[in-house]
């Protein structure tokens, strides 16, 4: 890989595959697009700003303009992060969603397919496939059925890039993964809110009964796969991602509680969230057949990693509850949109 569009790259996962990839591929230059809505955060790749192999752009994949900009001078592959993410603000307000997720993406595939990109990989999730009983895992073929603003969305944009591998032969490929937890993780998540909460020595909210099961993954298994896929991968395929780790949420909070010295003291029971869909579970087989990937971090190790990272930067985390590290952009970027 020679050089690469990353969207979305001030985010979570996007922030942790930048790092991924500059580890990764010494002969690859990343250009980070990223429009800074509320949970981008260039803090998260202070360490890499001064990186000649790196070049962040402040902007919206929506803008036709600016894309054709990036991409005149050629690309090896587009990354696709950029998206509103978080369900419970979906349930708030679908429109943010629709427009990053589904018009963006549009808007993403015709400026990659105007310059021929080589590869194109939608980053997407296990929510599209909707929700499981207490057997079965999702597998790519699986119908989608998304049950939230945000998994609908989602579910949508897969589809237009679905559609632009069948109607052109354009070359995307789809990633969907379960959830994720590690550095740099906005702290409105539920892992990292419980994290700080508990550092902090506030109550954890936990939804309902607590028995909604979810499927967990480091987020370094998760860029290394993402490489293998934008690697090895064949257009047109769909992978699922995941490392075989289903928990209910009160398994998890417990999990959290004990990497953080706290007991069932410490969780505060909350009305369940509209719609909460009961279980995802992830069958990895086809990435670990085809691509060749493999998680390598066990959960309780990870986790005690996370819990460690968050108490190390106590800085980082506190500047995002407060608000503060809003006011830089708001100096650099004459104002951004936070919630839009």
């Amino acid at each position: 890989m020679n050089r690469i569009l990353v969207t979305g790259g001030a985010g979570f996962i996007g922030s942790n595959f930048i790092h991924w990839a500059l580890s990764h591929w010494p002969a690859a230059h990343v250009v980070n697009l990223d429009v800074l809505t509320y949970a981008g955060n260039l803090a998260n790749l202070a360490d890499v700003e001064d990186d000649a192999r790196y070049t962040f752009v402040h902007g919206d994949i929506a803008d036709a303009k600016l894309l054709d900009t990036i991409m005149g001078d050629g690309l090896d592959a587009v990354v696709n992060f950029a998206a509103e993410s978080h369900v419970d603000r979906s349930l708030m307000s679908s429109e943010p969603f629709v427009r990053t997720n589904i018009v963006g993406t549009q808007q993403l595939l015709d400026a990659a397919r105007r310059h021929e990109v080589g590869r194109f990989l939608q980053v997407s999730t296990d929510e599209v496939y909707g929700s499981l009983g207490s057997e079965g895992r999702f597998t790519e073929s699986r119908p989608l059925s998304p049950n939230s603003p945000y998994a609908a969305s989602k579910a949508a944009a897969d589809l237009l890039c679905g559609a632009y591998h069948h109607s052109f032969g354009f070359p995307v490929m789809i990633s969907r993964c379960s959830n994720n937890y590690g550095p740099y993780q906005f702290p409105e998540k539920v892992i990292p809110l419980f994290v700080t909460n508990l550092i902090e020595g506030k109550k954890v909210p936990l939804y309902g009964d607590g028995l909604n099961v979810r499927d967990w993954i480091y987020v370094e298994d998760h860029c290394a796969a993402l490489g293998a896929i934008v690697e090895k991968g064949k257009p047109g395929e769909v992978y699922n991602i995941g490392a075989d780790c289903e928990l209910t949420n009160l398994d998890l909070t417990h999990r959290i509680l004990a990497a953080c010295g706290k007991d069932e003291g410490s969780i505060e029971y909350v009305k369940d969230r509209p719609g909460h869909d009961r279980r995802y579970a992830i069958d990895s087989a086809k990435i670990h057949s085809e691509v060749g990937w493999a998680p390598q971090h066990g959960f309780d190790d990870a986790l005690a990693r996370t819990v460690a990272w968050y108490r190390e930067q106590s800085a980082w985390w506190q500047a995002i509850k407060s608000g503060e590290y809003l006011k830089y952009y708001e100096q650099q970027y004459g104002g951004r949109a936070v919630d839009r």
